[in-house]
C-alpha cells in the first residue's frame, strides 16, 4: 500500500512538473530555431537546426531591426518599476501590519478585513478606474503612476503576509521593550524588524516577481517607450503580418533570467513568509 502510495506522489509530482516547465522549454526551444521551422506544422519538439539568429539579433545594436537599444531600456524601466514598487509596498506593508498587529483601535478588525477583502476583487475590473485617476493627475506614461498603480494591486498580500509573522512574535518581547523606555516606532524597528527578516524577504520577493510579470496595466499606463516594461516591449515586436515566433520567445527567455533566479535561490524565504501563522 505504501509502494502504491509512494509511486502515486511521484507520478503526480511528475505531472506537475511537467505542466509547470514545459510553457518554458517550449519558449526555449522556439526561440532557438529559425522562423520557417516555428511556423512549421507539425511542430519541431527540438531545434533543428539550432539557430541562435534570435539572440544576435536581441544584441544588435546596429541596423533598422536594431532590438537591443529598445530591449535595454525596457529592461532598465522593468527595473526601476519593479524595486520602486518593492520598496514601497513593503514599508507601507510593515507599518500597517506592526499597527495591525500590536495596536488598538478602533474597528481595527473590520479595517484589516476590509483591506485583505480587496484581494478577491477582480484586478481588471480597477483598470479603468485607475486610469482615469493616473490621467487626471497626468501620471500616464510615468514611473509614479506605474508604481502607484503597483503598489496598490499588491499591498493587501504584503500586509496579510506580515501580519501573520508578526503575529506569530512573542508579545513580552514588545512589553519588556516597553518596559526599557522604547517607544511603539522604536520596538517595531529593534525588535519585530530583526525577527522578522523571512517575512520581510518574503513579501519583498513575492511584490517583485508579481510586479515583474505584470502586462495589461503597464499595457494602457505605459504607451511611451520611455517607460514601457519588457511586458508590452515584446508586443511590439510584431507587425501587422508579421509575428516573429523566435525573436519574441528570446526576448521571453532573457527576461525570466532574473525572476528565475530569485526563484531558485530565495524559494525558502518565499514558503516560510506564506506559512507563517498556519501553525499558531
Amino acid at each position: 500500500m505504501k509502494s502504491r502510495l509512494g509511486v502515486g506522489r511521484w507520478i503526480v509530482v511528475a505531472l506537475v512538473c511537467v505542466w509547470s516547465l514545459f510553457p518554458v522549454y517550449w519558449s526555449l526551444n522556439t526561440s532557438l530555431m529559425t522562423t520557417p521551422d516555428a511556423e512549421s506544422v507539425p511542430a519541431h519538439f527540438w531545434p533543428t537546426p539550432l539557430s541562435l539568429s534570435s539572440y544576435r539579433q536581441i544584441f544588435s545594436s546596429t541596423g533598422d531591426n536594431a532590438i537591443w537599444p529598445n530591449f535595454s531600456q525596457a529592461i532598465v524601466n522593468t527595473t526601476i518599476e519593479c524595486v520602486a514598487a518593492t520598496i514601497v509596498t513593503v514599508v507601507v506593508s510593515v507599518l500597517g501590519a506592526y499597527a495591525f498587529a500590536r495596536l488598538k483601535f478602533r474597528f481595527k478588525n473590520v479595517i484589516l478585513f476590509v483591506v485583505i477583502a480587496t484581494l478577491s476583487l477582480p484586478a481588471y475590473a480597477t483598470l479603468i478606474p485607475l486610469y482615469r485617476m493616473m490621467a487626471n493627475w497626468n501620471l500616464v506614461n510615468t514611473y509614479t503612476g506605474i508604481v502607484l498603480v503597483y503598489v496598490s494591486g499588491f499591498l493587501p498580500l504584503a500586509l496579510w503576509i506580515l501580519y501573520n509573522y508578526f503575529t506569530t512574535i512573542p508579545v513580552e518581547l514588545d512589553e519588556a521593550a516597553f518596559i526599557d523606555g522604547a517607544s511603539p516606532l522604536k520596538t517595531m524597528f529593534h525588535v519585530m524588524l530583526p525577527l522578522s527578516a523571512p517575512g520581510l524577504a518574503s513579501a519583498a520577493i513575492i511584490t517583485f516577481l508579481s510586479a515583474w510579470g505584470q502586462f495589461l496595466f503597464p499595457l494602457v499606463l505605459a504607451s511611451d517607450g520611455s517607460t514601457q516594461p519588457f511586458t508590452v516591449f515584446m508586443t511590439s515586436l510584431q507587425t501587422r503580418h508579421t509575428v516573429p515566433f523566435p525573436l519574441m520567445n528570446a526576448v521571453g527567455v532573457m527576461s525570466i533570467i532574473i525572476p528565475a533566479l530569485i526563484v531558485v535561490f530565495l524559494n525558502r524565504y518565499i514558503i516560510r513568509g506564506l506559512i507563517a501563522g498556519s501553525s499558531k
